[in-house]
């Protein structure tokens, strides 16, 4: 076991922070755990210290969510200028209707796909369109003032026009759209539901193949006052839309079934049937559940716009995932033309859901409840030759991860699924969930490291080398040890080795990892850097960062490590002075690249690069992005730049307000969520960290970098009595921090503990239209 550890350390590399302030206690013994809710009632009963939360009532949240709220005052005419509404799998934009005098309401859902895989996941596994409604007065349209409400995940709001007004609201909830609209004057309330045909949104790029057989037309039918689109598929299986209209409220809802060609009409109707006539009796429960969902975190910053920005990234990562349902899509839930109507493996479905972690929103995490109910599937994925012991995807799929992966030695993309898996590990290490580990991450990244294995061969030098595979995204000749790979390599065998311990696994695999981490050859490095792999410099404009994988996300090669600090400025710098194929992501990489090395200042600089609107390819009005069509990662991603310049936490170190651009003097953070599944709420003001309290969910290792100066530092748990802790010669504090239990940093004298919005200082109008 000391080996193994060894190992570890080794691969993750070791931390040189600077020093910071001595703990002014002596050392004590951390309480015992509290034994259950009793326990815990008692240490909160005789606590020293308590937060106060600014953020403890619906009236402070919802005052603080409206001031981030989009607002519109003018007719949005594209996807990304209008409202969106999701839960996870049924999701509508709202536009005006092309070539008309109507509002669109986009009706699609992210279980609803084609199932053919012989024509490859862009024509035969893709998404398929479902349909729009439009809502068609009768007047001509002259104004609009909506509002689109974080708090309630409604928009509400008027259309006016020479006849007269409409007033609407709208949300979706549990698998329903609900749509209330009154009229006034000479206006009439008039909805149309339009089918779309059921073809590849890749139709906008490129004919479908040769041998493409239709999808049979769509049928209607009405039972009971349900009006039903039925659409069945050629490949098998059924999409149903069902609707009605009672009063001032339409209701709708979308099924889909594979193999059934039946059953998806039965649930639609059923789930119809089911749902409450009234408006009201809909909206009550939907608040409910998004109030409970805000209230899991907080976080302020002095940027109006960007702090507007980061809550509509919640709100739209909620209105895109949950667990058990379908990955998101490159789209997500909101399916328009696009080349990618599939998920995306090499890049865009991992950073779709960085966010979740720090934000304390695991519920939402779909990619890891796909993996683990897919893994026959990713087993299949593999040659037939490989599949007693491997795993893998290609670089797209279906919902269901149905994707064939090539063998390394003939230019193959490989690394896609471990890649993923590292998702789900960090989604495991924020929750210490040993369940995750044991039936997700362990089964399927042991196969996903053994099929690269099977190919890695000695050098004349000794080292082990992977013949050729593609860097994701970089157009040559794919080179021999790719650092996208080895990078992969390392951080997969590592991981697995740290698995085998926390699970108490003896594998028999066990030295063939630690062998392949000690003889496994190094990354290529020239003198402008990491390399694409070996022979194959990068030199020309790269919009990915595949070739920097091993920096971030995967910290092998980190800021901690002085003898690598001067290779990785090189490398990031030599990325970024090509710029030709940049696009948004690249400027959300570079910020938290930047964000690793401490220099908040220049982290934002490249993450407001996203934000430019003379940039090529810019943030939309409504925080969403697109190339040739919708990208759903690349605003997603930016909120996780922001959690990086706020909290990290990698290498066994929680590092609390690394990366602060030094515009942001007030900042605060509330139950940001960290690996060793701590729980960290922390007070920055005029430029100076006030206190940090950090509650453990499991009781972890405790290993914390931080800044507090002007004063002794006092570490006291929630029972009064300080905390035991140890300060390394490198700076980092260590705390003995029991599950369940809390500990408050401070330095000098106590401060008032408070959470709460901080003051504005870049001041931003609404995002929407406004």
């Amino acid at each position: 076991m000391t080996s193994r550890r060894a190992v570890l350390g080794s691969a993750l590399g070791g931390t040189t922070l600077a020093a910071l302030p001595q703990v002014a206690q002596a050392a004590q013994p951390a309480q015992a755990d509290p034994a259950g809710p009793a326990g815990d009632a008692a240490v909160a009963g005789r606590r020293p210290w308590k937060l106060r939360n600014r953020m403890d009532s619906d009236a402070a949240w919802a005052g603080f969510l409206r001031k981030q709220d989009l607002l519109w005052r003018r007719v949005p005419t594209l996807w990304h200028e209008g409202p969106f509404l999701g839960d996870g799998r049924l999701g509508s934009m709202i536009y005006r209707e092309p070539g008309a005098n109507a509002i669109r309401f986009t009706v699609q859902h992210g279980e609803v796909q084609d199932h053919r895989p012989e024509l490859g996941s862009g024509w035969g596994t893709c998404r398929l369109p479902v349909g729009h409604l439009t809502l068609d007065p009768v007047g001509t349209i002259t104004a609009v003032d909506w509002r689109l409400s974080l708090w309630n995940a409604e928009l509400t709001g008027t259309i006016t026009t020479d006849k007269g007004t409409l007033t609407l609201a709208a949300l979706i909830h549990d698998g329903v759209l609900a749509a209330r609209v009154t009229a006034d004057g000479d206006e009439e309330v008039r909805w149309t539901f339009h089918p779309e045909e059921a073809i590849s949104p890749r139709k906008v790029s490129e004919a479908p193949p040769a041998d493409y057989v239709p999808n049979p037309p769509w049928t209607t039918r009405t039972t009971g006052g349900v009006e039903q689109v039925l659409q069945p598929l050629t490949g098998g299986g059924q999409t149903a839309t069902a609707y009605r209209k009672s009063g001032d409220t339409l209701v709708l809802t979308v099924a889909h079934s594979h193999p059934s060609d039946t059953r998806a009409g039965e649930a639609s109707l059923s789930r119809i049937r089911r749902t409450a006539a009234s408006y009201t009796a809909l909206r009550t429960p939907h608040t409910r559940n998004w109030h409970a969902y805000y209230r899991k975190s907080f976080v302020s910053f002095p940027d109006e716009r960007l702090q507007s920005f980061h809550w509509i990234q919640l709100y739209k990562v909620a209105s895109a995932s949950v667990a058990g349902g379908p990955p998101m899509a490159t789209c997500g839930p909101w399916l328009e033309p696009t080349p990618w109507p599939a998920v995306w493996w090499n890049l865009n479905v991992q950073l779709e859901y960085w966010l979740i972690h720090g934000s304390n929103h695991l519920e939402l995490d779909s990619l890891a409840t796909t993996l683990r109910q897919n893994q026959e599937q990713l087993t299949a994925n593999v040659p037939a030759a490989y599949r007693s012991d491997s795993a893998g995807v290609g670089r797209s799929s279906d919902m269901f991860a149905n994707r064939g992966v090539g063998r390394p030695g003939t230019g193959a993309e490989v690394g896609d699924l471990t890649w993923a898996l590292h998702n789900v590990w960090l989604s495991y290490r924020h929750s210490m969930d040993d369940k995750l580990l044991r039936d997700t991450v362990y089964p399927l990244l042991r196969r996903a490291i053994n099929y690269y294995l099977h190919f890695l061969q000695p050098g004349d030098d000794g080292r082990l080398h992977l013949p050729s595979t593609l860097s994701p995204e970089y157009p040559v000749v794919p080179p021999q040890d790719t650092n996208y790979d080895l990078s992969l390599i390392r951080w997969g065998c590592t991981a697995l080795l740290e698995a085998t311990e926390r699970l108490g696994v003896d594998d028999p695999l066990a030295p063939r990892w630690q062998e392949t981490l000690a003889r496994l050859t190094p990354y290529p490095v020239d003198g402008n850097g990491f390399m694409i792999g070996a022979d194959t410099p990068y030199a020309q404009s790269h919009r990915h960062y595949s070739h920097l994988l091993m920096v971030y996300p995967l910290y092998l090669v980190n800021w901690d490590q002085p003898e690598h600090r001067e290779l990785i400025e090189k490398s990031v710098v030599r990325w970024h002075a090509l710029t030709g194929a940049h696009r948004g992501y690249s400027y959300t990489g570079a910020a938290s690249l930047y964000a690793m090395m401490g220099r908040g200042d220049t982290s934002l600089t490249y993450l407001k690069k996203f934000f430019d609107p003379t940039t090529r390819y810019p943030c939309r009005a409504n925080t969403h992005y697109t190339e040739a069509g919708p990208v759903i990662e690349t605003p997603l991603s930016a909120s996780q730049s922001l959690h990086d310049m706020l909290c990290q936490s990698w290498g066994g170190v929680v590092r609390v307000f690394p990366a602060v651009p030094s515009t942001w003097p007030d900042v605060t953070l509330h139950d940001f969520r960290t690996q060793g599944a701590f729980l960290v709420s922390a007070a920055r003001t005029a430029g100076a960290t006030r206190f940090i309290r950090i509650r453990s969910l499991a009781g972890e290792p405790l290993r914390l970098a931080h800044d507090l100066t002007g004063g002794p530092l006092t570490a006291v748990l929630d029972d009064g009595t300080p905390a035991r802790t140890h300060t390394s010669e490198d700076g980092t504090l260590t705390i003995d921090l029991a599950k369940g239990r809390e500990v408050l940093l401070y330095a000098g004298e106590r401060p008032d503990l408070v959470i709460g919005p901080v003051l504005l200082g870049e001041r931003g109008e609404p995002w929407g239209l406004p």
